[in-house]
């Protein structure tokens, strides 16, 4: 292996090599306990700990890294204590998830790391968020993320590329291509030569480098560094090297032939290097038994600590209560009396123009969101105002968008995200699920991020543009989920979830957006979530509904002046507001419930359990509930009419009131 040490000094020379050794001793630890059953699993990064080290040494400590399993030596270089790692290995209290998730699934903004999660591909698309907010807020810095060679087969690798050089955006996507996915050989995972290649379709420039090579992968990440905090632009990195042990310990290397890892075994990025200090005289024999006594006693003496510490004690309470980050919710009233009747569409407009000027970092993306305004026109004329740089159109890439906004959350900004269609939220649904609803309770993260999900049907729009989908979303604990019905709702709900720090799907009806208009404060205001609105008070029955239901429920009811009903708006699905609910049912003791969406597994079956368990003593008829058909969405007029569940709501309200 050739070595052209260049400009670098003796000490640094040096730096490079303990901040190699000294994961590389962890994990030979770290296998031993493994085989004692002291921790769970291990993904080992033995032979790539130069990638690791080289890259991080090459980044300032205020610039963010994203790393995967075999980047120990990312952790290690930002010096992250090492009781506290042990014991995020072990499940223990003082690691950053508090037991609650495992080996490298975590993050800390103190040392600037952010951890994956196991589905790979959002984290790319978190670091051309992280990038975005630095490049906005025109700080000179580079934000570095790792993905593997199997990785960049999934969809998200090739968006999170596409945004990052169609916005220019300082990253350094970093491809270990370690020569197997688990037991999944290259040559059946990519045709290209070189993954490096695939940059040229984006418009990036690509680097291929000797993986094993400290010096080289350092000289060369740290030139590019330099280079791009003085003219902001992705690089996508191809770093060649081999894994050396299994997968995770269990998977074993049986599938690897034994002349290649013979043949890498020589190229090992530690030795290699230690003879070539030893040589140039920057090491001596003697100097390295003592670096290594020095690192075996720091590693036994945090183990000690990790060890000592007592197992976690699961108290219920404090597992609910950290599933959200701390909303210390702020109610604002108009500052005048000033009204104005205006449609649910200019509401919402309204809402988002005032929270832009009540946040300067709060930035807009979705498809034709800038001078276009939206399919909707709900952000028409944002762009003289704020500028393309915080109302900004995307490429089609849902995933990667949503995984963009949670970077912008990180490096903390605020973002909306407007779905075109709340059908359309399938194509970002993982990072929605698994990053953004588990980002808190994993490692006590803000996800500052608000999906705007126009959704909902009769308006012939046909199956891919008409679901009401909220039941996808209340399922996942992590997220909150509105669904206004009335403009002035409408208005100061979003206001309410853009200053929430947790994630929020805001899902407004289209059918809604012309045909309703109402009489909204025109300053500023904020409404609470978890509470519902008694639209109407009567005794003999208990409507329970929300969005466009609460139109229909109100239309039936006028036909029948003899169904003396209490109607409750539900305004948010979650947090719901199970109390107004189970008053309502106490005093009337009879309920139906009406939800636009499909009926089996829908919120209205929640709401019916709930009740069913809590006020059974109260029912004089049992709950109804009243859905759309199990059918996709149909096109046609009357399909559709028959689809929906208003002409059947009001057949089964009457036999309610009858009963």
């Amino acid at each position: 292996m050739r070595y052209h040490v260049g400009s670098l000094e003796r000490e640094k020379l040096l730096e490079l090599y303990t901040g190699m050794l000294k994961p590389r001793m962890i994990e030979e630890k770290m296998l031993i306990l493994l085989r004692q059953g002291k921790i769970s699993k291990w993904f080992s990064g033995m032979g790539q700990e130069a990638i690791s080290v080289g890259v991080t040494q090459a980044l300032k400590e205020s610039e963010y890294i994203l790393p995967m399993h075999r980047n120990l030596g990312v952790f290690t270089s930002r010096n992250i204590p090492l009781n506290r790692l042990f014991a995020q290995w072990q499940g223990k209290q003082s690691g950053f998830t508090q037991g609650r998730d495992r080996s490298f699934h975590f993050g800390t903004q103190e040392y600037k790391i952010i951890g994956m999660i196991s589905h790979l591909g959002p984290q790319l698309g978190v670091a051309d968020g992280i990038a975005l907010a630095d490049m906005l807020r025109r700080k000179k810095r580079v934000t570095a993320v790792f993905t593997g060679e199997g990785a960049t087969s999934e969809g998200d690798f090739h968006e999170a590329l596409n945004v990052a050089s169609v916005w220019n955006l300082p990253v350094l996507f970093c491809i270990e291509n370690n020569g197997y996915g688990l037991s999944t050989p290259t040559n059946e995972q990519y045709k290209c030569e070189h993954l490096a290649d695939r940059a040229k379709g984006y418009g990036m420039e690509s680097r291929i480098i000797d993986g094993n090579n400290i010096l080289e992968v350092y000289t060369k990440v740290d030139e590019l560094c330099k280079a791009i905090r003085r003219r902001p632009r992705p690089v996508l990195l191809e770093f060649k090297t081999f894994r050396m042990r299994g997968h995770e310990e269990a998977s074993g290397t049986k599938y690897v032939p034994d002349k290649l890892m013979k043949e890498w075994g020589k190229k090992d990025p530690i030795s290699n290097y230690e003879e070539f200090l030893l040589e140039e005289g920057v090491l001596t024999h003697d100097h390295i038994e003592e670096l290594k006594a020095g690192f075996t006693e720091e590693i036994n003496a945090n183990l000690q600590l990790a060890f000592d510490e007592s197992e976690i004690d699961c108290i219920e309470s404090k597992e609910l209560n950290e599933v959200y980050h701390n909303f210390d919710y702020q109610n604002i009233e108009p500052k005048s009396d000033s009204k104005e009747n205006i449609r649910f569409v200019d509401a919402i407009s309204q809402g988002l123009e005032q929270s832009m000027y009540r946040h300067n970092e709060l930035i807009i993306m979705g498809q034709d969101v800038a001078d276009y305004g939206g399919v909707f026109k709900i952000t028409e004329g944002f762009v003289p105002k704020f500028g393309k740089s915080r109302v900004r159109n995307t490429p089609i890439c849902e995933s990667s968008i949503v995984s963009t906004a949670m970077g912008l959350s990180i490096n903390g900004m605020k973002a909306v995200v407007e779905m075109q269609f709340a059908d359309f939220v399938s194509s970002g649904f993982n990072p929605i699920v698994n990053y953004l609803a588990k980002v808190h309770y994993r490692w006590n993260e803000k996800a500052d991020v608000v999906i705007r999900m126009p959704c909902g049907g009769g308006v012939g729009a046909g199956p891919f543009h008409s679901q009401t989908n909220e039941a996808w979303f209340t399922k996942t604990p992590g997220l909150k989920v509105v669904y206004p019905a009335f403009p002035d709702d409408a208005k100061g709900l979003l206001n309410t979830a853009i200053n929430d720090p947790n994630p929020v799907l805001f899902f407004e009806h289209k059918g809604l957006y012309r045909s309703v208009k109402g009489d909204v404060p025109t300053d500023y205001y904020t409404l609470p979530f978890g509470k519902a609105k008694l639209l109407k008070e009567g005794e003999s029955l208990s409507v329970v509904t929300y969005g466009a239901g609460v139109h229909w429920a109100l239309e039936v009811l006028e036909k029948y002046p003899e169904i003396d009903a209490d109607v409750l708006d539900l305004r948010t699905l979650q947090p719901l507001d199970k109390e107004a609910i189970f008053d309502s049912v106490k005093k009337t003791g009879k309920l139906i419930i009406l939800q636009e969406d499909t009926l089996f597994g829908g919120i209205a079956s929640d709401i019916s359990a709930m009740v069913m368990e809590n006020c059974f003593e109260y029912l004089d008829a049992p709950v109804k509930r009243v859905g759309s058909l199990e059918t996709p969405v149909p096109f046609a007029r009357s399909l559709e009419t028959n689809y929906l569940p208003k002409n059947r709501f009001e057949s089964e309200l009457v036999e309610l009131y009858r009963y």
